[in-house]
């Protein structure tokens, strides 16, 4: 079996994406997704789609997918709010270094 390698990317839909998003849902024959959405390019061509607010999926059923679908499912989980947190932002929260971390970075003297 031969194996390609092909570049991946996933990043936030936007407006010049619409075209691909309609596509890949007319392809899974799905309705488009709806708000923001993360979509993934193999080899430089859209492959899949993942809404951030309902997590429905959308991508080529004529290539393969699954592996792509779950990358853009494990960052679409990234990118939601921490529950119980405030929503709508999408950033990721620090947390601070706990105390013996930070005696370890202190200077020495």
């Amino acid at each position: 079996m031969r194996h390609h390698r092909h570049d991946i990317l996933i990043r936030l839909a936007a407006s010049p994406d619409e075209d691909a998003l309609t596509r890949l849902a007319a392809l899974d024959s799905a309705d488009p997704l709806q708000g923001p959405a993360l979509i993934g390019f193999v080899g430089g061509e859209p492959r899949a789609a993942v809404a951030l607010a309902d997590g429905r999926t959308v991508a080529d059923p004529f290539a393969p997918t699954a592996d792509l679908v779950d990358l853009l499912r494990l960052q679409a989980k990234r990118l939601a709010p921490a529950p119980g947190g405030p929503a709508g932002d999408g950033r990721r929260r620090r947390t601070p270094l706990r105390r013996s971390r930070r005696r370890a970075l202190a200077p020495v003297a």
